[in-house]
């Protein structure tokens, strides 16, 4: 009987590690590609969380009814998440947007705060994405929450030194945003570890694209940093977060007039669901998703797959 030749890969490189909340919670350490257990163990699952916003202008309404109400209180809808076994909170504060609300950045801090303190989870915090607006934002939620590590989302190449230096002042947490390229991935790392933030509180976004919307090529980018991060290059070395909750934004997943599709929000879980899955298979160590029985499938099939292959 001729022996198979090893199929195995032997890496040289380990993502790093980065802590989060109270101690309580770490992500990457990956030295191999997502449950390839002949290759590493996968001892780690993937942290999953759930997306919250402090205000429902402009969010999906077929999301918003499979949260039972509790979408009209942010820090209940957080807490909710937390009953269905997320690992973190992602607190969209939109309506720190003048057009949304004007929400201030005291309100906001003590929004967060409640969050933080009701789940005891760690948290991302995401602002409305006008950078004037946001950073006294980020400033008075990073002094506010003290006794847990924050994720604040993020920075590209071109606006980065101000939000760096909050999450520096603080000791929290910041994602570097890479649009699809491998390369900006690792100048977003080199950026600001060369600014003063050290690599155990970077994360990368190197942005998921969902199913129907480009996610093969997602796929591709996401793989590639991780594998150029396991054969020794340190700075494609961070762990990497994916946004999923844009699958929510997929024509063909939430079409309601076509009753020949079927249920839309059963579609809509399953679409965001997959689109998950392919990014923890590429590679992800973090998920943000919408929907909670989309969430609930990824919690599952992650311990499923674990040491399985």
């Amino acid at each position: 009987m001729t022996d198979l030749p090893p199929v195995n890969e032997k890496y040289t490189g380990t993502i790093g590690e980065v802590v989060l909340g109270k101690g309580d919670y770490i992500v990457g350490g990956a030295k191999g590609m997502p449950f390839l257990s002949f290759e590493h163990r996968t001892n780690r699952r993937p942290i999953v969380a759930g997306e919250v916003y402090d205000t429902l202008v402009d969010y999906p309404e077929l999301a918003a009814n499979m949260f039972d109400g509790r979408q009209k209180d942010p820090v209940e809808w957080a807490y909710m998440w937390k009953t269905l076994g997320v690992d973190m909170i992602c607190v969209r504060l939109a309506s720190l947007d003048p057009a949304k609300g004007g929400t201030t950045p005291e309100a906001a801090a003590e929004l967060v705060k409640k969050i933080s303190d009701k789940t005891g989870l760690p948290i991302i915090v995401s602002g409305c994405g006008i950078l004037d607006i946001d950073i006294p934002a980020f400033t008075a939620i990073s002094a506010a929450v003290t006794d847990s590590r924050l994720i604040l989302s993020k920075v590209d190449e071109d606006e980065y030194k101000k939000l760096a230096t909050v999450a520096i002042a603080n000791n929290h947490v910041i994602i570097g945003f890479a649009n699809l390229d491998v390369n900006l991935s690792k100048q977003m790392n080199i950026l600001l570890t060369d600014f003063g933030v050290k690599k155990e509180n970077i994360l990368t976004d190197p942005l998921m694209a969902p199913l129907g919307m480009g996610l093969d090529y997602s796929y591709s980018v996401n793989e590639r940093i991780r594998i150029s991060g396991l054969m020794g290059d340190k700075m494609l070395q961070q762990p990497l977060i994916c946004d999923c909750t844009d699958s929510w934004n997929v024509s063909d997943a939430i079409n309601e007039e076509d009753p020949s599709l079927g249920d839309a929000r059963l579609r809509a879980t399953w679409w965001e669901a997959m689109t998950a899955m392919s990014a923890i298979v590429s590679g992800a160590d973090m998920v943000i998703m919408r929907g909670p029985g989309a969430a609930d499938m990824v919690l599952g099939y992650c311990d499923e797959l674990r040491d399985v292959i």
